[in-house]
Parts: structure tokens; sequence; C-alpha cells
């Protein structure tokens, strides 16, 4: 026992144990930073995802409401996820909100689906009304 009290107090007296924990922490800083780095990517990843599912929910449930202008629906489904997540404390930026609603509603059966590689008919005329 006398043994590790004396090498700790040599370790504490020549400066020794400072110079390894200087080492240590110039190795340690760059690992624990790249880990801080990548846990804030997944938790970013994490909370698009979430707002992409709010934004499909929220657009799904507006599909049915008839009378009302795609703007207004594009308004309140934009609303809607910005509410929901305000009220769980997410911290999210209007515009990525807007883009979630946009693609989900690119996604939804508001958007007509067109084949390119389907070649476009001769001589027809469609008037949409």
């Amino acid at each position: 026992m006398k043994l590790i009290t004396d090498i700790g107090n040599w370790l504490v007296q020549s400066g020794a144990l400072a110079t390894i924990v200087i080492f240590a922490w110039k190795y340690l800083k760059p690992v624990m930073v790249e880990k801080q780095k990548h846990t804030k990517t997944v938790q970013e990843k994490e909370l698009l995802g979430l707002v992409n599912s709010l934004a499909d929910n929220a657009v799904s449930s507006l599909v049915s409401y008839e009378g009302v202008t795609g703007h207004d629906k594009f308004k309140r489904a934009t609303s809607l996820v910005g509410g929901t997540l305000a009220a769980k404390g997410f911290d999210v930026k209007q515009e990525t909100v807007e883009q979630a609603v946009q693609s989900a509603y690119e996604k939804s059966d508001l958007t007509p689906t067109v084949d390119p590689s389907a070649e476009p008919k001769q001589g027809v005329v469609v008037h949409n009304g």
C-alpha cells in the first residue's frame, strides 16, 4: 500500500501526472468532438424523420377536405406540423416544416402521377378546369 502512495506522490510532485493528463486530453478531445458531431447528426436525422411523418399525416388528413384551396390546405398542414412540434418542445425552422409539407403533398393523392416514359398523345387537347 505504501508503494502505491509513493508512486502517486511521485507522479504529482514530478509533474508526470500533469503531462499524462495533457497527452490524454490531446488524444481524447478529437475523439469526443467527433462522437458529439455524430450524435448531433443522428438526432437531426431522427427529428427530420419525425417532421416528415407528421407532414405525411397532416397532408393525408386534409385530402378529403373539399371546397378548400390548395394554398389553404398547405397553410393548415404547415400550422398543424409546426404546432405539434412546438407543443412537444422541438425547435424546427419554418422553412423545414414547409419543405416537409410540400414533399408530403407531392407524394399524396392530391398530386397527379405522370409517367415520364409515356409519350404524349398527338392532337389531343386536355383542359383542366
